[in-house]
């Protein structure tokens, strides 16, 4: 079955958000069995999401409680056949350090929208959190039929 793993920076708000939320997406149109999990480029491991982000989460319909943070690296990386992060830089950096993994890396917006765009950090943006969890949420109900496509070609050319 596909793989999927969302990036952001810390772990702790929009990539476990983002996962939780496909998942609920996936379960709802009966495509059990996907791998949907999240990561973070520069965090903490093991740093529960928060209570911003669990009522964040809430307000969505989904539970990320609990969620515990974990930091990328290329034996992860490798296991998804789908990588979807929130920012221009989280891609062009992984990219670079992780080549193998390059062409399995996309913008969440890309999924959805012909101009990709980065999705700010809810954190740094207080007074737009909402519209950024609704948006990013938005992504990935409008990207659902390109997500399961990228991720379904990719795990076909796996051994």
């Amino acid at each position: 079955m596909p793989a999927i793993l969302f990036v952001c920076i810390g772990n702790q708000y929009r990539s476990p958000v983002a996962a939780a939320y496909l998942i609920r997406l996936l379960q709802e149109r009966g495509l059990d069995g996907w791998r949907v999990e999240s990561a973070g480029t520069w965090t903490s491991p093991g740093q529960p999401s928060g209570e911003m982000a669990n009522n964040a989460a809430q307000s969505v319909g989904i539970d990320i409680h609990e969620h515990i943070t974990r930091i990328v690296n290329e034996t992860l990386l490798a296991e998804y056949d789908l990588i979807l992060v929130m920012e221009q830089g989280q891609k062009e950096a992984l990219s670079i350090e992780f080549p193998g993994v390059a062409p399995r890396i996309y913008l969440l917006s890309e999924m959805s929208d012909d101009v990709p765009y980065d999705i700010p950090d809810p954190l740094s943006q207080p007074h737009r959190r909402q519209q950024i969890l609704m948006d990013m949420c938005n992504l990935i109900e409008c990207g659902l039929p390109r997500i399961e496509e990228l991720a379904n070609s990719s795990s076909k050319g796996k051994p």
